[in-house]
């Protein structure tokens, strides 16, 4: 299973995925779009609007994480 999270540093959507994640023991690759400028455009693409988090998981789109 390929996962790549698309998050920021400060969001507690992104924080709460990237621990729900690691609870779950899911491995993922973690893309921080202020570190990474050029993946906020993908992020548009991908979400049809500019919001972290969005998690792709086997070619599945998720945009946000539960009621943090």
């Amino acid at each position: 299973m390929a996962v790549t999270i698309y998050v920021k540093e400060g969001c507690p959507y992104s924080k709460a995925l990237k621990e729900d994640l690691d609870k779950k023991g899911i491995k993922y690759e973690e893309i921080d779009v202020v570190e990474n400028p050029e993946f906020q455009e993908k992020v548009g693409e991908l979400a049809k609007r500019r919001v972290v988090p969005v998690m792709v998981e086997d070619g599945k789109v998720t945009v946000g994480f539960g009621d943090v």
